[in-house]
């Protein structure tokens, strides 16, 4: 409602909550996905409509088909004919699991290097990440709500930058600019005042104005917010958010490329805006 937009992308699932999931689903085999995403494409449908906001979201949890299946609910309720939803698929591999460890696959922990042998009769739950291409195939095949398991956090903006510039599987480089423009708006206000040691001096947090990514085809980007809202978008909110969660900087590993965080150059464009240049890539593992 605050100012124009192609896409709205949302991460709903920690690593905890797809345990959660799995959990409800096992209880109701009609559960284990984000029901706030489905009340709230609820109450947004008419704008996303009028405006052909196209949504990309991985609040499939582990049960992405029975979300779907609650969104045309609520889409046919409204009466908005034409709305297309696709489903990325792939991510759950709870029952393939003992069929991979048969075949060699030992599954090793990332810190201790043990193998998942040692738990199996322990786990619960059992995802790979997905990455960008899936979702770039859904959204030129004309879906306007891409719904997804265990994709990535950044991918749910790096698969519409594939989709609209054209990257391929090659394109390590811009593919690791997409990725940081990803990761920097994941979390939402985070990185518009959200997550910042100077909190105080955030204006309206009440109001926060959340991420805008101004993507270019050659891989830079400059991240802003709508005029009029709270919070800040400046080189310290960004980079506060730019460091979260990011493990080694020379080799943030995603299904799509490996991102050199060492690289990246951020500059103050203007009044709440941040351009992002420079990101190195290299082929993923």
């Amino acid at each position: 409602r605050e100012g124009p937009l192609d896409y709205l992308t949302l991460d709903y699932l920690a690593e905890v909550t797809l345990s959660i999931m799995q959990k409800q689903r096992s209880r109701d085999p009609r559960a284990g996905y984000a029901t706030d995403f489905v009340q709230l494409i609820e109450r947004v449908l008419p704008q996303l409509v009028e405006k052909n906001v196209k949504v990309v979201a991985n609040a499939g949890g582990v049960n992405p088909h029975a979300c779907k299946d609650a969104l045309l609910a609520v889409i046919g309720k409204a009466g908005k004919s034409g709305v297309k939803i696709a489903v990325v698929e792939g991510d759950d591999i709870l029952e393939r699991l003992d069929a991979l460890l048969q075949q060699g696959e030992e599954f090793r922990n990332q810190d201790s290097a043990r193998p998942l042998a040692e738990v199996r009769d322990r786990v619960l739950s059992a995802n790979v990440y997905t990455g960008a291409f899936p979702i770039a195939e859904a959204l030129g095949q004309g879906a306007q709500i891409v719904l997804t398991g265990r994709a990535t956090d950044p991918s749910l903006v790096l698969g519409p930058l594939v989709h609209e510039f054209g990257w391929g599987p090659d394109d390590h480089t811009r593919l690791a600019a997409g990725t940081v423009a990803g990761h920097i708006v994941e979390c939402g206000a985070q990185c518009t005042g959200g997550n910042f040691t100077d909190w105080r001096s955030v204006p309206d947090l009440a109001m926060f104005g959340y991420p805008l990514v101004e993507a270019n085809a050659d891989g830079s980007f400059v991240i802003t917010k709508h005029e009029g809202t709270g919070g800040i978008c400046t080189v310290d909110s960004v980079r506060h958010q730019l460091v979260y969660e990011m493990g080694d900087p020379q080799r943030y590993l995603t299904p799509d490329c490996i991102a050199d965080f060492t690289s990246i150059r951020l500059a103050q464009e203007g009044k709440d805006r941040v351009r992002v240049d420079a990101v190195r890539g290299k082929p993923p593992t």
